[in-house]
């Protein structure tokens, strides 16, 4: 999509549930409340100013129904940033343990983590690996969110907001960790960048979905005759900026088994077309 404007993961959830969705008579998308919309853009902070052009599907919907780029989300949606981000880096753990990517003698030296294995360990000296995993994981995922109320509730005493406009314009997150926690959030980070995300197994299969998906494109927007009937229409029949956008729109709505199907039935002489 780089040469039709990009692709942006927030971007697309917008367009998803202000214009993919048909659900109602006079209107496409969702009938969400303007704080839900606020925060499918901005749950990781404010988008304006910045260096570098907004994503077009949110420059668009901005032009129409202002979401106020510049300042923060709600709390809520501060807040659900944040879960997912305790969600997202304990259950790499578990996955990245059980996929054998790296050890438990691997985390030792990690903050947080490595000691919250031994001290489970300690506890436990005869637990087998797998009940030491899911433990520990617990563990860890309560304690990021202890910090997370615990700095909150510091952080609304020190503002004293007193209505959902102060929260906006505070000028930085009421729903944060904790400096110390952002750093053993950091430190995690940083190890699962290293030794899973990039680890070698990950990169064949991130070739492989990458090249997948680059050529469904190519073949989508130089052939919208191949697309199924009801998106086939909504594109102008060539290589065009809105055929790009309705193909993005339909290989982003894969799941990657389908993607994989729809690539065998489309690449593979030998495969039947269904």
């Amino acid at each position: 999509m780089e040469p039709w404007g990009g692709f942006d993961h927030n971007a697309q959830s917008l367009r998803i549930v202000t214009a993919l969705e048909q659900r109602y008579a006079e209107f496409d998308g969702l009938n969400l409340t303007w704080e839900t919309l606020e925060g499918v853009v901005k749950h990781n902070g404010p988008l304006a100013p910045r260096s570098s052009p907004l994503p077009t599907a949110i420059a668009d919907y901005v032009r129409l129904h202002d979401l106020e780029l510049n300042t923060y989300a709600s709390a809520e949606a501060q807040v659900a940033s944040l879960a997912d981000d305790i969600a997202y880096n304990n259950h790499d753990i578990d996955d990245g343990l059980r996929a054998g990517l790296f050890g438990i003698t691997d985390l030792a030296e990690v903050p947080l983590v490595g000691p919250m294995f031994a001290s489970v360990r300690e506890r436990y000296p005869r637990i087998e690996t797998s009940r030491l995993i899911h433990e520990t994981v617990r563990r860890l995922i309560g304690l990021m969110v202890d910090d997370l109320i615990a700095e909150t509730r510091r952080r609304l005493a020190e503002l004293r907001p007193a209505t959902a406009n102060d929260v906006r314009r505070a000028g930085k997150p009421l729903a944060a960790f904790s400096p110390a926690m952002q750093e053993n959030d950091q430190a995690l980070k940083a190890f699962l960048r290293e030794r899973m995300y990039r680890h070698y197994k990950l990169n064949r299969m991130t070739s492989k979905a990458r090249r997948l998906v680059k050529d469904l494109f190519q073949l989508f927007v130089c052939e919208p005759e191949c697309l199924p009937t009801e998106w086939r229409r909504r594109t102008d029949g060539s290589a065009t900026l809105r055929t790009a956008r309705v193909v993005a729109d339909y290989i982003a709505g894969m799941t990657d088994r389908f993607a994989a199907d729809e690539y065998r039935r489309l690449f593979d002489v030998q495969s039947r077309n269904s």
